[in-house]
Order: structure tokens, then C-alpha cells, then sequence
């Protein structure tokens, strides 16, 4: 199975979406053969490829907000095969950070699902763009609703006098140059703003110390180097597909950063400051299988501990099966301690004498009754 096979469908999808929203802004008063048109045509099908990720996202954001949970835990694994560097330290380690991804529920590639699927349909749009001028010649078959007409009218318009399917490196004239300038400095622009208020806003303060937090400090200011290197070399369709594609990430990540922070970071204080004020009550996210109890040694040691009676206070034996003791003629019964009434040292409890017949075992009839 080649790549063309693979894209064949997606190419199929991309050119329906286009020219379906062609032909919604044709029959609203837009020129069909307008650039504009062509380019809010691009507009509408990233605004549906992203609707269609959104379910995507979510499971992104749960993702990124446990992997921030179990943080922790994952530096207690570290920490402890730290240094070790045997085959069986190495899979032992490993074991155990797989167990805590089951045990919490965590998949570290969940957060990587809508990059990955993204890039498919960003491939097949520049396929498309690519096979306009040969489609409107003639020299390559309709790619689904792209027919022969419709991308001659797409290869056709421009946008600020650049056409859709024109490179930097190929540029005819300057005003190519000026717009693929431009929203390649767009795209670099709402890319480092997006991962900058990621970092900023929706990491806690002990994440920003590990490797991946100074990765992701590298990678702020390479990926702008990165697109205006790359940039060069994609039609202005494509950048304007990712211009705004990094436009809808910005906005959807400034809403979910504000409604569902990651825990720890500056964003859930915030959140939960707003809420305090407004007499709402927080409840912190929390994942199921995670624990930050003391060591298992720490936890034998307390039950111990507790085991011990409290000071301060004796330690009272388990009572014995015996006879209940005999009335006084007072109507009192004597104290549990005293045998036939008596107490141990002979004496009389209260100065009477008392009567050194053995009592009978038989509780007395009453209170007040004979002993």
C-alpha cells in the first residue's frame, strides 16, 4: 500500500469540502471565480475538520491534565531506579510506569491524536492545491467534485494578486512573495503564542523543571524558525489552511485553559479565585487509582504505633466469665473485685460485720431483697 492510495480518499474529502462551501458562498452573492471565495472555501474546511476533532481534543485535554496528576508518582519511579542502569532495573522500571498508566487510566499518546490526524488531511490539501494546474489542463483526472472547471476557476483566482497554488520559490510576480511572506509570519506568530500560553498559564511550577517542560521550552522558539524555513516551500492554500488552523487552536485552548486548567498551574488558581467569588464551590480534578500515601515500611510502622494504648491511660484486661456478686444489705452491689462481698483484704467494706456464710451463686430477686 503506497501513500497515494492512503491520501486518494482524504484528497476526495478535501476537494468535496471546498467545493461544497464554493458553492454556499457562490449562492450568497460572493464572485465564483474570487479568490476570497476560494480562500473562505479553505477557511470552511478547517473549520469543520477541527468540529469533527473536537471529540479528540477532549480526550487530549483529560489526557494532559492526568499525565500532570501523576507527576509525582512518576518522579517517585525515577527517582528510585536512578542511576541503575541494568537490563532488569530498566524493565522493572518500565513495568512500573506502565502499571501506573493502567492503574490511573493514562495514555500519553492520547495528547498527540489530533496532531497526528491532522497531518494526514494537511498533506491531502496540498496534494489538491498541487493538482489544480494539472486537473484545469486536462493532464490529471478530477480529484471528487474538483472537476476540470471548478479548478481552473480555483487556479485561476488569487488573493491579493497571488494565486492559491503559488510558492515563494516559484513566485511570478512580488505580490506572491509579500502574501506567502506574510502568513508565514501568521503561522509562526499564533504558533509560538499558542505553545507560549500553554507553558505560561497551564503548567504547574514543579512541571517546568523536568526534560520535558525544557524540551518544550527549545521547541517555543524552533518551531517558528521551523515554519518560516519550511514555509517557503508550501502553496499559499496550505498556509493559509494552517494560519488558521493555529487561529482555532489558540482559541480553543484560551477557552478550555480557563474552564479546565491543568491542576497546579496558575489557571486552576485563577479558576478557583473566580469561583470563591462568586460563591461557587471547586472541586479539583482527581483520577481514580492514585495515591500519595506514606511507603509500605512507613505504613506497617504506624499500625504498630497505633496498636499501642494511648498514654496516659491503662490497658484494661479482657474480663473473665464469673458470678455476679452478691447485694450488700444496703441495697449496693459490691465492686467487681470483691469475692462473696468481701473485699480482699478481709476488712469490712463499709465497718459493719458481715457474715461469713457462703453466699449462694443465685442473683438476688431484687434491689432491695434479701442477700
Amino acid at each position: 500500500m503506497n501513500i497515494d492510495s492512503v491520501l486518494y480518499p482524504l484528497e476526495w474529502v478535501v476537494a468535496w469540502l471546498m467545493v461544497g462551501f464554493h458553492q454556499v458562498f457562490s449562492f450568497i452573492g460572493l464572485p465564483e471565480d474570487s479568490g476570497i471565495t476560494w480562500a473562505l472555501s479553505i477557511v470552511g474546511l478547517v473549520i469543520v475538520i477541527r468540529i469533527v476533532l473536537i471529540p479528540l481534543f477532549v480526550k487530549q485535554i483529560h489526557a494532559s491534565r492526568r499525565m500532570q496528576l501523576i507527576q509525582p508518582e512518576m518522579q517517585k519511579i525515577q527517582k528510585k531506579y536512578k542511576g541503575k542502569t541494568d537490563p532488569e532495573s530498566r524493565q522493572a522500571m518500565t513495568q512500573e510506569t506502565m502499571g501506573l498508566y493502567k492503574r490511573t487510566g493514562t495514555n500519553p499518546f492520547s495528547s498527540c491524536l489530533p496532531i497526528l490526524l491532522q497531518a494526514p488531511v494537511f498533506f491531502a490539501l496540498f496534494r489538491v492545491l498541487q493538482s489544480l494546474p494539472n486537473i484545469a489542463s486536462g493532464t490529471q483526472e478530477p480529484v471528487g467534485l474538483m472537476t476540470q472547471s471548478l479548478a481552473r476557476s480555483a487556479e485561476g483566482s488569487t488573493v491579493f494578486g497571488a494565486p492559491l497554488s503559488s510558492y515563494f520559490l516559484e513566485a511570478q510576480n512580488l505580490n506572491t512573495q509579500i502574501v506567502t511572506v506574510v502568513l508565514i509570519i501568521l503561522m509562526s506568530a499564533t504558533t509560538f503564542t499558542t505553545q507560549r500560553q500553554l507553558m505560561m498559564k497551564n503548567m504547574p511550577a514543579n512541571a517546568m523543571d523536568n526534560p520535558f517542560a525544557k524540551q518544550q521550552k527549545v521547541l517555543l522558539y524552533l518551531m517558528p524558525v521551523f515554519f518560516a524555513i519550511s514555509g517557503v516551500n508550501f502553496p499559499i492554500g496550505v498556509l493559509l489552511y494552517w494560519t488558521t488552523t493555529n487561529v482555532w487552536s489558540m482559541g480553543q485552548q484560551f477557552y478550555t485553559i480557563r474552564r479546565m486548567p491543568a491542576p497546579g498551574s496558575p489557571a486552576e488558581k485563577a479558576l478557583e479565585a473566580r469561583r470563591v467569588k462568586s460563591g461557587k464551590e471547586h472541586k479539583k480534578f482527581s483520577i481514580p487509582g492514585l495515591s500519595h500515601d506514606s511507603e509500605p515500611d512507613d505504613i506497617q510502622d504506624t499500625s504498630a504505633t497505633e496498636a499501642k494504648p494511648k498514654s496516659g491511660q491503662r490497658q484494661q484486661p479482657k474480663r473473665k466469665k464469673r458470678t455476679k456478686p452478691p447485694v450488700r444489705g444496703d441495697g449496693k452491689q459490691g465492686p467487681p473485685h470483691l469475692a462473696g462481698g468481701k473485699p480482699q483484704d478481709g476488712k469490712p467494706q463499709d465497718g459493719k460485720p458481715q457474715d461469713d456464710k457462703p453466699q449462694d451463686d443465685r442473683p438476688p430477686a431484687s434491689a432491695g431483697g434479701d442477700a
